[in-house]
């Protein structure tokens, strides 16, 4: 054999080996899980990253992503306890725990995601019917954990773990909003036609007791100031009855003369001169 026929041989061997080598070496990521199959049989399970082999021709390999992963539900409908539909879009935070398991059972991602739809909208549906609306919307966090208990207990058998469910919104269907909005509307505005009546009788009853305290203390102050001008009347009679019994004469002078000042400016008067009222003009 000539020279240039054993190189030929020899890149010719160490292309197949290339090729052999190639399709014998599994390269496993750190994010990764490997399973080697063998006409549809599971054979090994690489968990583990590193280099592995396999037997070219004859192996087949599957990779699953190891790292948690966030699948969004699509919104569905639930009728809560009080009869109303509520929109629910919620979503999933899983991962595959166990590839044998996985792949014996599920075989796709594909098929596991559907699965998983499945078994969070039946939680959903369960819990939810449960509650009333209001509940639903104040307390959140209660309901999501008995959502997620239900949910990692039904996909354990799956080898996927599922480490939280949240729900991004929840909505009334579109068709019944308008109405939804509308009750509402009118129940606000019969309360709020409530307080205006509740607060126009106070107004009513303390405009009552306002007026009824002033008429007493107009009363009060007319009672007071009758007594005192009674007093001073009293008084009055008094000092005269006193002044007339120290000098009648003086002060029956004084008395008339108090009358001319009412009689006589601005009057024509006609008097008989024998009057007794004139004696002190003479």
């Amino acid at each position: 054999m000539s020279k240039k026929s054993v190189i030929l041989t020899g890149i010719f061997l160490g292309i197949l080996l290339i090729i052999f080598l190639s399709l014998s070496i599994v390269i496993v990521d750190e994010t990764q899980y490997a399973v080697i199959l063998r006409f549809g049989e599971i054979k090994k399970v690489i968990e583990q990253p590193g280099l592995n082999f396999k037997t070219p021709f004859v192996d087949n390999v599957v990779k699953f992503d190891k790292r948690y992963s966030i699948y969004d539900n699509p919104p569905e409908r639930v009728i809560t306890k009080d009869k109303k539909t509520l929109v629910v879009d919620s979503f999933i935070i899983w991962r595959i725990s166990n590839p044998k398991t996985f792949l014996e059972s599920m075989r796709t991602e594909s098929l596991a995601l559907s699965r998983l739809d499945d078994i969070v909208y039946s939680g959903l549906r369960n819990t939810l019917a449960k509650l009333d609306m209001d509940t639903i919307v104040t307390q959140e966090r209660s309901f999501l954990k008995e959502v997620l208990d239900f949910s990692v207990n039904n996909v354990k058998d799956y080898g996927i773990e599922i480490i939280d469910v949240r729900v991004k919104r929840t909505d009334l269907p579109l068709e019944n909003r308008n109405a939804v909005f509308e009750r509402m509307k009118s129940e606000r505005q019969s309360i709020a036609a409530l307080i205006r009546a509740e607060g126009e009788k106070e107004a009513q009853r303390i405009k009552s007791e306002a007026d009824k305290r002033a008429a007493i203390i107009k009363a009060e102050a007319l009672s007071k100031a009758e007594y005192i001008k009674g007093t001073g009347d009293a008084s009055a009679t008094k000092i005269y009855a006193d002044a007339y019994q120290k000098d009648e004469r003086f002060y029956k002078l004084w008395k008339t003369l108090e009358s001319y000042k009412e009689i006589v400016p601005g009057s024509v008067i006609v008097l008989s001169k024998d009057m007794e009222i004139l004696q002190y003009m003479k």
